[in-house]
């Protein structure tokens, strides 16, 4: 373990059942509790059971919190089995039952599972979705959101679930993110999508291109920077952050030669903001704007559709990309990719995403705990 020094005292670092123990001179001076993240399952005829598994081998995640599986036993254990026999595997696992997240061991080589659903095995087949998985893997989202709503867990991180099989298990919404928001009373919110270099937050999302330029409207807009800059500040910390706007059109309008939105809709969105002392600037020219946040000017970027957000976004992280909902009372953040039916089972799936999903989801229930202790944002680094 790394050793730590403070002044003439050397400091030791030990983990031990998702607790950090500091020792200084060989004494214990600190024992502080790592947050719990509960991370669903997704679809089990997906590639979440697969990225789980491959994620909850890296040491680091349980250096930083205490992750808890909401998903299904058999199919867990069956993926483990089926990547240890590929050799993909970097150690040997165990799957251990909790009925509850303090029942956690938070160790690695060992995946602390709720069992919400009881899948046999003839039942789930790798790419291959069926009703009962969609069920089951609306039960693990519901009973997380439960859970989180309760502080059982400090954050939920959710694995790619299919749009399409969510209706046909009789629930009507778009995806995780409407779901979530219905059970816990939220109006207000938004879609970030954010890597290391660069972090896009969207006005509109999943609509048809010709229909964005009627959907916007100034209130959209202000809303969708007052969210962004209030989630920077209590969730990511950033003690006053940087805020930038994409026009709609190119050129920006070019003072209306081009179009309209940018004169009526964006600009007065953005004052609006700047007289609640939001540090927000534009609309930029989407063509030159996205190079200058990804090289640390702004800490987030407001989109007016979806993939001028993400088309620059997956250039730079299309495998470590996460999704996070802003503006929810509590913390939810997911992988930034799709079940991918063609490649379950086959070992192909990369677990970057879900492990950065886990570690970002961790670093707002930090925050989100420095703020409930120090509510002045000013105070803090």
């Amino acid at each position: 373990m790394p050793v730590l020094f403070c002044g003439p005292a050397p400091m030791r670092l030990n983990m031990r059942g998702g607790r950090a123990s500091f020792y200084i001179n060989g004494e214990p001076s600190i024992l502080k509790q790592l947050p719990c993240m509960g991370i669903t399952m997704g679809d089990p005829a997906g590639i979440g059971p697969e990225i789980i598994a491959m994620a909850l081998t890296d040491r680091m995640l349980y250096e930083s919190c205490r992750p808890v599986v909401l998903g299904d036993g058999v199919v867990l254990s069956d993926t483990i089995l089926r990547l240890s026999e590929k050799g993909l595997m970097a150690r040997e696992m165990t799957v251990n039952p909790v009925s509850t997240p303090a029942e956690a061991v938070a160790k690695p080589g060992v995946v602390d599972l709720m069992p919400l659903s009881n899948l046999d095995s003839g039942v789930i087949t790798p790419g291959r979705p069926v009703v009962a998985g969609g069920k089951a893997m609306v039960d693990y989202i519901l009973r997380a959101v439960d859970m989180a709503a309760r502080d059982e867990i400090q954050g939920m991180v959710t694995s790619p679930i299919s749009k399409v099989l969510m209706h046909q298990a009789g629930y009507k919404y778009d995806g995780h993110t409407q779901l979530i928001a219905q059970k816990t009373n939220t109006k207000d919110y938004v879609m970030m999508l954010a890597g290391t270099k660069l972090r896009v937050v969207l006005v509109t999302i999943h609509c048809a291109l010709k229909a964005v330029p009627e959907l916007l409207d100034q209130a959209g807009v202000y809303k969708t920077i007052v969210i962004t800059a209030k989630a920077l500040t209590e969730d990511l910390g950033f003690s006053r952050p940087r805020l930038a706007v994409a026009a709609l059109n190119p050129h920006a309008g070019e003072e209306g030669l081009f179009g309209i939105e940018e004169q009526e809709i964006i600009s007065p969105a953005i004052s609006q903001a700047r007289e609640q002392g939001i540090d927000v600037e534009g609309p930029f020219p989407a063509d030159t704007l996205f190079n200058r946040a990804a090289a640390g000017r702004f800490e987030a970027v407001v989109c007016m559709y979806h993939d001028q957000g993400l088309i620059p976004l997956k250039l730079l992280h299309f495998s470590d990309a996460v999704n996070v909902t802003l503006g929810l009372p509590i913390i939810r953040t997911s992988v930034d990719h799709g079940t991918a039916y063609d490649i379950a089972g086959t070992g192909r799936a990369d677990p970057s995403s879900l492990k950065a999903a886990i570690l970002m989801a961790t670093k707002m229930a930090e925050n989100r705990a420095v703020l409930a202790r120090n509510p002045d944002p000013g105070t803090r680094n």
